[in-house]
């Protein structure tokens, strides 16, 4: 016989799950009174019997205690607290690591009966790591997902291992950005909550710039080479380069903009085949080889390491880059007088978007307290400690368009240019790539880089491979 879905048992641990919930997100306080006996009986219709057996349970898991004729209370905690822990993985290379560490830290003191573990992961192999962790039962309750993550899940089908959820007081058009919530959207549903974000920009230097000459506007490809050709400076008495005026990067999340600036991508319109031959895309990688090659305004990049122009940048060896908002983190403390800028267009304004967000595992024991703790990080509180002591940009609306939380010496006087670049931003999953064909396009590339090989070339090679694994992958 099948078993009734309204039985006892169900409306029994409904309210024992239901009170235990309450006390450890903080919805029932310490030194609060529960509900009488004979209203949870009726609530939750179960006899009183049955309700003191609930109670009786929570008492002995220290949550509450029978105070005599005034009936259960939530038990103010002491030195023999027993806190149930939340697990919550990061990646280990995370900017906003010590602000996550401060939050957690307030977010146990204002709970007392919890205890949030943060489980550091390396990069390199997070999503491999979580879902391993989450397969053989020790996954985190709730654990940050970049883009980039997303679509290492997508690819391996893993996305099982999410829950979706999105707080409910959130409205996206209203609070947020709809751009910063498609980054975690798949098939139509949000996937996990969007935390912070950042569009690609220019980061430059204001001393090397004011010292190359009048101040100049980066509206299109050809300002930017000027500007770049200007701030250029060899050094004196030899053939050294003493500052470039720009430094290109191989990096997936920075180069991509040329192509989309210059009406180019990966995929073509029928949204199956690689198209990267455009002659587009040619003439976009055409003009980033000339900046190291033809017009010397850039070092010579021949390996795709994400950091070099960022760490030449903090030796102000160059005087512009491009960069996110996550890296300008890294300027903290530094002696640099620093600004950013929007992306210079070619035939249209364009640029990436990176994002982190929180998920929640499907498999958690603790459902209802991971999805608090996700409220809890985005809501205005936590959203606002993150944009006063970082730089990265806040998914919630009014805290990362409030320029009272600004700081001189955190954020660049234009920080709200990212306003400017998002309704152009896009990511590498909206133009069409999946994670291995990203890495595939990556390393196949640097021999154009180290000017090997030229872009029409190139460009052939890559969409006859990107082609190849694409029919090969449709075999199987």
């Amino acid at each position: 016989m099948l078993k009734r879905t309204n039985s006892f048992e169900d409306r029994y641990n409904r309210l024992l799950q239901e009170l235990r919930n309450e006390i450890l997100t903080g919805g029932l306080r310490p030194g609060e009174f529960i509900l009488p006996e004979n209203t949870l009986s009726e609530k939750y219709e179960i006899s009183r019997v049955s309700v003191r057996k609930v109670l009786a349970a929570l008492v002995d898991e220290g949550l509450i205690e029978k105070i005599a004729g005034k009936g259960n209370r939530v038990r103010i905690p002491g030195e023999d607290i027993r806190r149930e822990t939340l697990t919550v993985a990061w990646f280990s290379t995370s900017y906003e690591l010590d602000i996550i560490r401060k939050l957690i830290a307030i977010y146990e003191e204002s709970h007392p009966y919890v205890r949030v573990e943060l489980l550091l992961l390396p990069e390199a192999e997070y999503v491999d790591n979580v879902v391993n962790l989450i397969e053989y039962g020790f996954g985190p309750d709730v654990f940050i997902l970049s883009d980039i993550h997303i679509r290492h899940l997508i690819e391996k089908d893993r996305m099982d291992v999410v829950s979706p959820y999105v707080p409910d007081r959130i409205d996206i058009e209203r609070d947020s950005y709809r751009k910063v919530f498609d980054m975690f959207t798949v098939d139509g549903e949000a996937v996990a909550t969007p935390l912070v974000f950042s569009p690609v920009v220019i980061c430059y230097n204001e001393r090397l710039l004011a010292d190359a000459g009048p101040e100049q506007s980066v509206d299109d490809w050809s300002d930017l080479l000027t500007l770049a050709e200007r701030a250029t400076a060899e050094r004196e008495g030899g053939d050294l380069i003493d500052r470039y005026g720009f430094c290109f990067s191989a990096s997936p999340n920075r180069w991509p903009v040329f192509l989309l600036q210059n009406g180019g991508g990966f995929i073509g319109a029928d949204g199956t085949r690689s198209s990267f031959a455009d002659e587009n895309n040619v003439e976009a990688l055409q003009f980033c080889a000339d900046l190291m090659y033809k017009h010397k305004v850039s070092p010579i990049f021949s390996h795709g390491s994400t950091y070099l122009a960022e760490s030449l940048f903090k030796k102000e060896r160059v005087a512009m880059i491009l960069t996110t908002y996550y890296f300008m983190n890294e300027f903290r403390g530094h002696d640099l007088r620093w600004d950013v800028l929007p992306l210079p267009k070619r035939k249209r304004p364009g640029t990436l978007l990176l994002g982190a967000g929180l998920a929640v595992n499907r498999q958690t024991q603790l459902p209802e307290m991971a999805k608090h703790f996700v409220d809890f990080l985005t809501d205005k509180p936590a959203q606002t400690m993150l944009k006063q002591q970082g730089c990265t940009i806040p998914m919630l609306r009014e805290v990362a368009e409030d320029n009272s939380l600004l700081d001189p010496d955190i954020h660049p006087e234009c920080y709200n240019v990212f306003l400017e670049a998002l309704p152009h931003a896009t990511t590498l999953r909206d133009m069409g790539l999946r994670q291995s064909e990203v890495e595939l396009v990556q390393k196949e590339l640097n021999l154009l880089w180290a000017n090997m090989e030229t872009p029409e070339d190139a460009c052939r090679r890559i969409e006859a491979l990107l082609n190849e694994r694409r029919a090969s992958a449709k075999s199987q």
